[in-house]
């Protein structure tokens, strides 16, 4: 069955009609721009499943800290990104987020499409916000969490990808290369990229078609 897409569009036109809460099906796209908008305005995203029941699921409280600002990130690496992991927890914390560490917790080897999945996972269902995967270099946790249906994952290992990555494509998945950049390089990609806001206007038009292209292929079978 297809997914639908919240958009900030609707967010706001419910919001010029005095609605201070907009429920939408468990499987719903809810758009960066989308969380913003009903942040910004006091509006509630409640989650429902499908078939109009209105017993919520567990990730309806999630999704409703999401909207109302909880701060929430997992984050997680593989043994090329276990030290740089280690260092940004603490970072993290400090800065104020609710932190979700989902290993490794060694620096012995595992496959990084475990961990990337496993991040991914809780950004799609909305237990999290935003997810950081680290491994060597970021590239394949990035491929694995563009495979999970609602992600978009940038690798950035650079400011410039950073504030791009959020404010033209809304990220909501950050990916970095352990072996690529060094610790101090890292905390500042990473506050960087969750202090730049999506930038809506033609990029939500362009972010909209990048989830339309996802949501054909998807059902195409």
């Amino acid at each position: 069955m297809p997914r639908s897409l919240l958009t900030e569009a609707q967010v706001i036109q419910a919001w010029k009609t005095g609605k201070r809460s907009i429920q939408v099906e468990s499987n719903t796209i809810i758009t960066p721009a989308a969380r913003d908008a009903a942040k910004a305005r006091g509006i509630e995203i409640i989650l429902g499943p499908q078939g109009g029941s209105q017993t919520a699921p567990p990730a309806a409280s999630a999704a409703s800290s999401i909207a109302t600002g909880t701060r929430t990130l997992a984050i997680a690496a593989d043994h090329g990104g276990f030290e740089l992991k280690q260092a940004l927890v603490p970072f993290l914390k400090s800065l104020g987020y609710q932190v979700q560490d989902l290993g490794t917790n060694s620096p012995d080897p595992v496959d990084y499409p475990d961990i990337a999945e496993a991040v991914a996972e809780k950004v799609a269902n909305g237990s999290v916000q935003w997810g950081i995967i680290i491994d060597g270099a970021g590239i394949g946790s990035a491929m694995v969490a563009n495979k999970v249906p609602g992600v978009r994952a940038a690798c950035c290992n650079d400011l410039f990808s950073a504030v791009n990555s959020r404010e033209h494509n809304g990220a909501n998945v950050l990916t970095l290369g352990g072996r690529m950049i060094g610790e101090a390089l890292a905390k500042k990609i990473v506050e960087t990229w969750l202090q730049t806001s999506f930038g809506g206007g033609r990029h939500q038009r362009r972010v909209e078609k990048i989830m339309a292209v996802e949501a054909k292929y998807r059902h195409s079978g």
